[in-house]
């Protein structure tokens, strides 16, 4: 059962971060009006550049807008019918036209911190890019670029992950990094969607909801870095190699190790195995 806090508070947390964007939409908008008309008098470049970024921040806190809405119908219909938990990445999802996406914490050596996903399909690809230290947002945040590969390309670009996401039923796959304007060699981590709507990447629609994701849904002051309790750090995962490591009488890295080839050859997930080795049901020496 839900706690009681939750149901009341969490559809009216997300309508009035939604509300707050479109303000700070319309105020950057207004801002970068106000630029364009000083540079078509004057003809100044600088206003023109001005005027730029502000439109492009416009379009990132409207992004933003767009995707608090989406989560505060999800919550308000979640806190009226008591169902599971909605989440928020079920929305990114919907803004890339598609039920299936992940976005990916990654750090300074581009191994995975946390990651979040809509769906089962989402979670499943997410884990077997964990497992197999290969896929679309490792190499979207190594090269700090769109990653966009569909059938016979991904198995070329992945021989271990894309045999295994095509086996999912997953035909296509889209992923930009995370990044700010303020600080574009930085690369929080990334953003995947899989199977997106046509002309997604192209149309840079991408970018702009992984740009909305990095610097106003995870960085702003206003924002929740847990996506509604929606980000898995692992924590059954890592615990579990704590309990292997002890058992094999080997490092974390190499328990890890460990877990992860166990979960991909007998096609379990790693929460699955995780649960089991924690619970005393599984060793694995």
């Amino acid at each position: 059962m839900k706690p009681v806090e939750n149901r009341s508070t969490w559809a009216a947390t997300a309508w009035g971060r939604a509300t707050r964007a479109h303000e700070r939409s319309r105020r950057e908008a207004a801002t970068a009006e106000q630029n364009e008309v000083i540079a078509a008098k004057t003809g100044s470049s600088v206003h023109l550049r001005l005027a730029e970024t502000h439109r492009r921040m416009a379009a990132c806190h409207l992004s933003t807008a767009i995707l608090q809405e989406s989560y505060a119908r999800r919550a308000a219909s979640w806190a009226a019918e008591d169902g599971g938990s909605p989440r928020f990445m079920s929305g990114v999802a919907e803004a890339c036209g598609t039920s299936s996406a992940t976005l990916a914490l990654l750090g300074s050596d581009h191994t995975q911190l946390a990651f979040a996903a809509s769906d089962t399909p989402s979670q499943t690809a997410q884990d077997l890019e964990f497992i197999l230290g290969e896929g679309p947002c490792k190499d979207a945040a190594e090269q700090q670029r769109p990653v966009h590969l569909s059938g016979p390309e991904m198995v070329a670009r992945w021989p271990g992950y894309g045999p295994a996401l095509r086996a999912l039923g997953i035909g296509e796959v889209a992923a930009v990094p995370l990044q700010t304007a303020d600080l574009p060699e930085a690369c929080l981590g990334a953003l995947a969607a899989f199977d997106p709507r046509p002309g997604l990447v192209e149309s840079g629609a991408l970018t702009a909801i992984g740009g909305a994701l990095a610097r106003t849904v995870l960085l702003d002051p206003d924002a929740d870095p847990t996506l509604y309790g929606g980000i898995d750090h692992r924590d059954n995962v890592n615990q579990a190699a704590g309990v292997t490591s002890v058992q094999a009488g080997c490092s974390i890295a190499d328990a890890l190790a460990l877990i992860k080839a166990r979960a991909f050859s007998e096609g379990v997930s790693l929460k699955q195995l995780a649960k089991a080795i924690n619970s005393g049901q599984l060793k694995i020496a």
